[in-house]
């Protein structure tokens, strides 16, 4: 696995997870509060840039938190990941520039989902 890939799996995972925030099918706790608020279009696009907001936030710092480039619960350390098959993913600075491409390029704007 290269660093890219394992930046799009966890872009894939926060994509997977909005979606499933705002689906009424989905049959999740979040979902159905969602539902619950009863929010006019306006109301949900608003709450749905907010929701993408923090997820970005999150996922984006977690990934350059384990890559060294940001801190994690206030510490700021040097983690070493590793694949199934050994190799090294973290320490040269290529999840933060994957990161940045999947998490904070507006040309990966999935809010119309």
């Amino acid at each position: 696995m290269t660093s890219k890939e394992f930046v799009e799996l966890f872009y894939h995972e926060k994509t997977d997870y909005f979606k499933s925030c705002f689906d009424e099918n989905a049959g999740t706790l979040i979902s159905q509060k969602i539902k619950e608020l009863n929010l006019s279009a306006e109301q949900k696009e608003a709450l749905k840039e907010i929701v993408d907001g923090v997820l970005t936030d999150t996922y984006y710092t977690i990934l350059l938190g384990g890559d060294g480039s940001a801190n994690i619960g206030g510490r700021q350390i040097s983690y070493k990941i590793y694949d199934e098959e050994e190799n090294l993913l973290t320490g040269f600075g290529e999840i933060g520039a994957e990161a940045w491409k999947f998490f904070q390029n507006d040309e990966n704007d999935f809010l119309s989902y």
